[in-house]
C-alpha cells in the first residue's frame, strides 16, 4: 500500500513537472518573439565620428521631415567628411559657453563639424551668429532646435535639440556640383 501511494504521488509530481515544462516552453517562445525595429531603424544612440579636418567652408544648414525621421543637412563649398556627433552638452567654439540653456528639446546632440563656417579671409559663410537658431522646426516630430555654436580654428559647432534621446545616424553625401553634405537623421522613436 505504501509503495502504491508513493508511486501515485510520484506520478502526480511528474505530471505537474511535464505540464509546467510545456507551459515554460510556450512562454519561452512568446518571450523570444520581439517587435521589429521602428521603420527598420537600427542606428542606436552612441557617439558617431568620422573623417578629417577640411578647409571647405559651411555654406548652408537646412532641415527636412521624413516618415520615420527628421533630418539636418550641413552643406559645404567643397569636399568635407569630418564630424563628431553625440548626446551631451554642447559648448560654443572658442568661448566655452554651454548652449543647453538656449536650445529647446528634451535631449541635446552636440555636432562638431571638422570644417570652418568662414572663408579664407575669415568672413562668415553662414548668416548665423553664435547662439542664433538656424532653422524653424515648427511641426517637426523629433527636431526641436538647431543652434549655431560658432566656428573656431577650423571647427564648427551646432547644438541640435531633439524631443528625447533617440537613435540617430550621420553620413556624408557628395554634391551637388563640387559641394558635399554631412547629414544627421534622428528617428521619431525607438
Amino acid at each position: 500500500m505504501r509503495i502504491r501511494s508513493a508511486l501515485t504521488a510520484l506520478a502526480v509530481v511528474l505530471a505537474g513537472l511535464v505540464a509546467g515544462a510545456g507551459n515554460s516552453a510556450a512562454a519561452g517562445t512568446t518571450m523570444a518573439t520581439t517587435a521589429s525595429p521602428y521603420c527598420g531603424i537600427t542606428w542606436g544612440s552612441a557617439d558617431k565620428s568620422a573623417g578629417a579636418l577640411s578647409s571647405a567652408p559651411l555654406v548652408d544648414v537646412r532641415t527636412g521631415r521624413h516618415d520615420c525621421y527628421d533630418r539636418v543637412v550641413f552643406e559645404f563649398a567643397g569636399p568635407v567628411d569630418g564630424y563628431a556627433v553625440g548626446y551631451g552638452e554642447t559648448w560654443t567654439e572658442g568661448e566655452g559657453l554651454a548652449l543647453s540653456p538656449y536650445t529647446a528639446g528634451g535631449a541635446l546632440l552636440r555636432v562638431s563639424l571638422r570644417a570652418p563656417a568662414y572663408d579664407d579671409s575669415h568672413v562668415g559663410t553662414v548668416p548665423y551668429r553664435v547662439g542664433e537658431h538656424a532653422a524653424n522646426l515648427l511641426r517637426y516630430p523629433t527636431l526641436r532646435d538647431v543652434v549655431f555654436g560658432g566656428s573656431f580654428e577650423g571647427y564648427s559647432t551646432f547644438a541640435v535639440g531633439v524631443r528625447a534621446r533617440l537613435p540617430f545616424r550621420t553620413f556624408v553625401l557628395a554634391g551637388p556640383a563640387g559641394h558635399s553634405r554631412i547629414v544627421l537623421d534622428v528617428a521619431h522613436r525607438w
